[in-house]
């Protein structure tokens, strides 16, 4: 991964329009590729560089008015509406299902003059597919299932290949992994490279999102490295975090880890997509994330297929905004629930 540039991509971008960005669902798919240790090892990351590039983020953007409201409605497209608690019930993934297929309200979005609006998917546990696939019939809009032991990822290696395939035999199109943190820490890139694989085979046609669960990985260097490794593996998405862990996604870790997407695209020809998770919960944030996935990567990973966020209080606030661009007033929270 090359070192980012303090100048690359500086230009200020004032009320910029959303790209219309076409929805494939054609993307060929990351087959993976043998382990590189050569190209593992030359990977570096310049903390200071990586830390300056993310601290301007927020300061050169300027979207106002119809455009910043496009973006937040791009945003919401994106957004994996998410429960992961142990208290979840039926009802409330029902619940949730019902926001995913309508997440903002009626008259928001005919005041914006929009409709066919939907969340990217909906992600529980693998005790909740089934209620969640019966909520979300005739709508499209898939079932992740978080697997492998999550979030820790530390059961019996079997019974996490296992529960993959038992989620999938569940009807979960996407699969959101784990990975052994372990691996990564001591530098024993085969043996991350080996069980990304493994949980790669037993995914079949799911597709795979691999949490790297950075704000564990000790380095910057050690997320970009893990992030090349797990591409190299198959991984069809990389993900930031569990949202359990004291640090999720940043601004600096996704920089690393898009940055490595782009290098692995530049090399294959394969298109990986990008997950942070945890802790994005405000509009801006979340305005901020994709204005970078732009500059970054540009116009063709501004869709769900290539761009997810791990959320779910960021939804209520994107509506809250959205009525706040119609009326000029902001609404109390309790007039946007998710569920």
């Amino acid at each position: 991964m090359q070192q980012p540039s303090q100048t690359s991509n500086q230009s200020d971008m004032t009320d910029t329009q959303l790209p219309q960005v076409a929805e494939s669902h054609n993307e060929p798919r990351n087959p993976g590729m043998a382990l590189d240790m050569n190209w593992v090892r030359a990977v570096q990351a310049n903390t200071s560089a990586i830390e300056r590039r993310a601290g301007n983020l927020g300061a050169r953007r300027s979207l106002k008015k119809d455009h910043q409201a496009a973006w937040m409605l791009k945003a919401i497209t994106c957004i994996d509406l998410t429960t992961l608690a142990g208290d979840d019930t039926v009802g409330r993934v029902r619940r949730l299902a019902a926001k995913a297929a309508q997440p903002v309200r009626a008259d928001i979005l005919d005041a914006l003059g929009v409709s066919g609006i939907t969340t990217g998917a909906v992600c529980v546990y693998h005790e909740m597919i089934a209620p969640a696939l019966e909520a979300l019939k005739g709508t499209g809009i898939p079932v992740a299932a978080v697997s492998t032991g999550f979030p820790a990822g530390l059961s019996p290696f079997a019974l996490r290949i296992e529960e993959i395939r038992e989620s999938v035999k569940a009807g979960a199109t996407e699969i959101d992994i784990v990975i052994s943190r372990r691996h990564a820490l001591t530098g024993n890139w085969q043996a991350l490279y080996d069980e990304v694989r493994t949980m790669r085979e037993a995914c079949g046609e799911a597709h795979m999102k691999t949490i790297l669960a950075t704000g564990e990985l000790g380095s910057l260097r050690n997320v970009a490295r893990a992030s090349l490794v797990c591409m190299m593996a198959g991984a069809d998405f990389i993900k930031t975090s569990t949202g359990k862990e004291s640090v999720n996604a940043t601004l600096p870790v996704s920089l690393v880890m898009i940055r490595a997407i782009r290098d692995y695209y530049q090399r294959t020809g394969f298109r990986v997509g990008y997950k942070p998770a945890g802790g994005i919960s405000k509009a801006k944030d979340a305005v901020t994330y994709l204005t970078l996935i732009k500059d970054e990567l540009g116009d063709d990973w501004l869709s769900p297929h290539l761009f997810r966020f791990g959320a779910s209080s960021l939804l209520g606030d994107i509506e809250r905004q959205l009525e706040h661009h119609i009326t000029g007033h902001y609404s109390a929270a309790h007039r946007h629930p998710i569920g």
